[in-house]
């Protein structure tokens, strides 16, 4: 029985992706090789490399062999940011959770979401369904205004424990973050990264049919967030029911042997912390008086810093009355506010927001009482945990590694391209957007298919008339749904691997629910062809 049980068995994550690696290797022997001439243009005030529309020739294809192991190592090289970067937010993350911050935390919110089930209107609603609305809700609209992708990879270990604690499962967990953004970034608004980029290459007015958008981020999110709350009520009813319930047991085991009512009183080391960072704010504030927060073509200038700091120091002391772990609970917190002003005031990206996460880590450490020989086991230990999340980045880059060595991404665009000649408006529209959902499976990154595409699509799509604001809606909303469900997103797998969840687990939960929007996707680009819309 037990072998018959190991026959069954779904492969590993890095097994279904160095299939993957040599599935791609296999196709170089067969795909004839070609390339686009490329140019530097400037989109936005930025630099980009970008196809020359016309350009497309015949080149030697580079059939791949042993470079399936090659592209391993290119693919880690690629993507070592994003690697460290979930190495840093484990290590960080560890510290963090031995203080028992997040579990008191956590028990605190659970007991405030019971008393407020005192009141009929919520009751009727349902306190966690509120709960999980306003949460995926705020991870669109950031998903939406400034692409939040690889951000969402911290929260796995806030938000998994928080819906296992609630009577859910991992898959709510992520979903809250994870898909939350996924929604967001799929409908996007002002995304820069994607929006932005596709229209400044299109020759279009920046951020222009914004008011169509808005209502495709509106329908997107009722979906999405409505399927999620009716799973989450059958997981409620029926824990058994959910397809990572055995699973689940690693966060179950984990909840169950910590005691989260532990309320330690702080110590000299945690008022020393709440000092230097108060300090710290305070010389920030100096520095920094006023931030420009950038919401697409606009900015909204907000004293924010010197605000913190206030608030910083009226909340840190009551919290410090009350226990170190809720004053860890407020660098948490603090941190989570200064992510946001970073990215959308001061351009951060992945290595500005790994250091302030590695702060975070070092400064509840410290304020927990640890010395510097325990802060970098328990750092160590944390990156170690983490590390298969970590390395499967890498591996899924090697894919387009191995397509890009071959010489053939380009072959096989320029094919689909001319696939979609001599059809009318609605089928080559049709035959554009399952371009852009299968060229997910290869291409993760929004602004590098913006880069590759959109020269040639927008000028396809003046051959066929189509305008080139629908083009980029084709392009935004056909990137985004398969883009959760792809192994080349290092993103997914870093998520599915920090939250312990199979592949096919995962595939199978939103499939559905893909399929879903795929279809209201399409639906909802029809308009654009015959409805006189704003900016369309």
């Amino acid at each position: 029985m037990a072998q018959e049980k190991k026959k069954r068995e779904f492969p590993h994550t890095y097994v279904i992706i160095f299939a993957l690696i040599v599935f791609a290797a296999i196709l170089t022997w067969f795909v004839p090789g070609g390339e686009f001439a490329r140019e530097i243009k400037n989109v936005n005030g930025i630099d980009r490399e970008v196809i020359v529309p016309g350009s497309f020739h015949k080149v030697d294809n580079q059939p791949q062999t042993w470079q399936v192991f090659t592209s391993i190592f290119q693919g880690m090289k690629r993507t070592y940011d994003i690697i460290f970067y979930i190495l840093m937010i484990g290590g960080a993350f560890w510290l963090l959770n031995e203080s028992k911050a997040l579990d008191v935390a956590i028990l605190s919110f659970l007991n405030f979401t019971k008393r407020l089930e005192r009141f009929k209107p919520l009751k009727i609603i349902g306190v966690d369904n509120i709960v999980i609305t306003l949460i995926m809700i705020c991870f669109s609209f950031f998903g939406a205004v400034i692409g939040m992708s690889e951000e969402t990879i911290a929260f796995v270990v806030i938000f998994v424990p928080l819906a296992i604690s609630m009577g859910y499962d991992s898959i709510v967990g992520i979903s809250l973050c994870f898909l939350g953004a996924g929604l967001g970034f799929a409908s996007a608004l002002l995304n820069p990264f994607t929006i932005g980029i596709a229209q400044g290459l299109s020759g279009i007015k920046l951020f222009s049919g914004i008011e169509y958008r808005f209502i495709i981020w509106v329908v997107i999110n009722t979906i999405g967030i409505g399927y999620v709350l009716w799973y989450a009520r059958r997981i409620k009813k029926n824990p058994k029911l959910s397809p990572v319930y055995e699973i689940d047991e690693y966060w179950r085991h984990k909840a169950a042997h910590e005691d989260n009512g532990t309320k330690t009183k702080p110590g000299k080391s945690a008022w020393a912390t709440f000092i230097s960072l108060g300090i710290v704010f305070a010389l920030f504030s100096f520095y920094y008086p006023v931030s420009h927060l950038v919401i697409g073509q606009s900015s909204i200038s907000v004293p924010i810093i010197p605000i913190a700091t206030v608030v910083w120091f009226v909340v840190g002391i009551l919290a410090l009355r009350h226990s170190v772990q809720l004053f860890i609970v407020n660098i948490l917190l603090f941190t989570i506010v200064f992510l946001i002003v970073g990215v959308m005031g001061y351009g951060w990206y992945i290595k500005e927001i790994a250091t302030l996460f590695l702060v975070m880590g070092l400064t509840a450490g410290i304020a927990f009482g640890k010395s510097a020989n325990e802060l970098a086991k328990s750092f160590i230990a944390g990156a170690k945990d983490i590390m298969s999340a970590a390395l499967v980045v890498g591996l899924a880059s090697g894919i387009v590694v191995i397509l890009e060595q071959g010489r053939i991404i380009d072959s096989l665009l320029n094919y689909s391209a001319e696939a979609m000649m001599g059809y009318g408006k609605v089928t080559s529209m049709a035959i554009m957007y399952v371009f852009y959902n299968l060229l997910n499976l290869v291409i993760a990154s929004g602004s590098a298919k913006a880069a590759l595409t959109i020269p040639l699509m927008s000028q396809f799509s003046d051959l066929i008339g189509i305008s080139r604001q629908t083009t980029v809606t084709v392009y935004q909303l056909g990137g985004g749904f398969t883009n959760l469900i792809t192994p080349t997103s290092g993103v997914m797998v870093g998520v599915l691997s920090i939250a312990r969840i199979p592949y096919n687990k995962w595939f199978k939960w939103f499939l559905p629910l893909m399929i879903i929007l795929i279809i209201v996707g399409f639906l909802l680009l029809l308009p654009t062809l015959f409805v006189p819309l704003s900016g369309f």
